[in-house]
């Protein structure tokens, strides 16, 4: 498996893996996620590989894109935090077809490492609560809950 930093070729296979993403979420909660998208239109996906702040990491062997992780570098300047360097990713995927095979695990490690390697205070993510997989999937890396998001729905 090579881990790397996207390139505009990736971006049809980065597409299809976005839509089972979306898919996922779009499953689980309708209610706030509509079907048949992606989180990420082509023109965003072009922006993004331009921002060095905003790099995209994928998983490839054999030209085919097994996963994903989109990352964002923050620097926390408030003055109520201290002001730490934050690798934020913002989504990680791994094509339903080769999931269980310990590519998330990789690319996970790959970007711990870009994080070390920028001096990087820590990673964050969100993960949805009804993602029960995901959720699994991060607490085996090893990740701790930070802060805890919460709703109460009052319209329909």
């Amino acid at each position: 498996m090579n881990i790397r930093k996207a390139i505009k070729q990736d971006i049809p296979q980065i597409e299809n893996l976005l839509y089972q993403v979306q898919k996922i979420h779009s499953d689980k909660r309708p209610d706030i996620f509509k079907s048949g998208g992606q989180k990420y239109t082509t023109e965003d996906l072009i922006h993004i590989l331009e921002d060095s702040n905003k790099p995209i990491y994928v998983a490839e062997k054999n030209d085919i894109i097994k996963g994903y992780a989109f990352c964002i570098f923050k620097q926390h300047e408030t003055t109520s935090m201290t002001n730490i360097k934050t690798l934020y990713i913002d989504d990680l995927c791994v094509s339903e077809n080769v999931r269980g095979q310990g590519i998330g695990l990789e690319i996970y490690n790959y970007v711990l490492e870009v994080a070390k390697q920028s001096k990087c205070y820590n990673v964050t993510l969100n993960v949805w609560a009804c993602n029960e997989s995901a959720k699994k999937f991060y607490d085996k890396c090893g990740l701790q809950i930070q802060k805890f998001g919460m709703e109460q729905i009052v319209g329909e």
